[in-house]
C-alpha cells in the first residue's frame, strides 16, 4: 500500500504538495503575487493580499454518511453573508465568459456546509492518492478556475 492512502485525516499532505507544484506551472501565467498552502486535506491558492476570495482543491465530505469528495473552485469566505453575495453577484454578472471556460460543471452559490460564503465550484470523486496523474488533472482543473475567475474578479 502507499503512504499516499486517503485517511479520516486526507491524504499524505506529499499529494497536494504535488498538485500545488504542478499548478504553480499551469497557471504561470496569471500575473499576481500568488500565495500557497496546503496540508493533507488540500491546497488554497490566492492571489496579493485577497486571501478571503481563493481558489482550492479540497476534501471534503459529501453527504451525512460520511464520503468523502474533492471540491474544486473559487471561494469567497468573508466573515459576512452579504460581503460574500457581493463577490459572487459580480462574478455572476460574468458568467458568461466564466462559464464558457468552466462548463456547466461549476456551480455558483452557497458554499457546502457553510451558508454564510460562496463559491463557484465543482464536486469529483475523491482522487486515488496512488494514480500520480490525478495530481495533474486536479492542479489542471484547478488552473482552468483561476485562467477563467481571477481576471474578472479583479476587474
Amino acid at each position: 500500500m502507499s503512504e499516499n492512502r486517503l485517511t479520516e485525516g486526507g491524504i499524505n499532505q506529499g499529494f497536494f504538495e504535488w498538485v500545488l507544484d504542478a499548478f504553480e506551472g499551469m497557471a504561470s501565467a496569471v500575473d499576481g503575487d500568488l500565495h500557497s498552502t496546503s496540508h493533507g486535506r488540500g491546497l488554497k491558492v490566492w492571489y496579493g493580499d485577497a486571501k478571503k476570495e481563493h481558489y482550492e482543491a479540497q476534501l471534503i465530505r459529501i453527504n451525512t454518511s460520511g464520503d468523502v469528495g474533492l471540491e474544486i473552485g473559487f471561494h469567497a469566505e468573508y466573515s459576512k453573508d452579504n460581503e460574500n453575495q457581493i463577490v459572487l453577484d459580480k462574478l455572476l454578472g460574468h458568467e458568461k465568459i466564466w462559464r464558457a471556460e468552466l462548463g456547466d460543471s461549476a456551480v455558483a452559490g452557497l458554499f457546502l456546509g457553510a451558508d454564510r460564503w460562496r463559491r463557484i465550484s465543482e464536486v469529483w470523486d475523491a482522487p486515488d492518492p496512488d494514480d500520480p496523474e490525478s495530481t495533474f488533472e486536479i492542479a489542471a482543473r484547478l488552473a482552468e478556475y483561476v485562467m477563467a475567475i481571477e481576471p474578472l474578479r479583479r476587474s
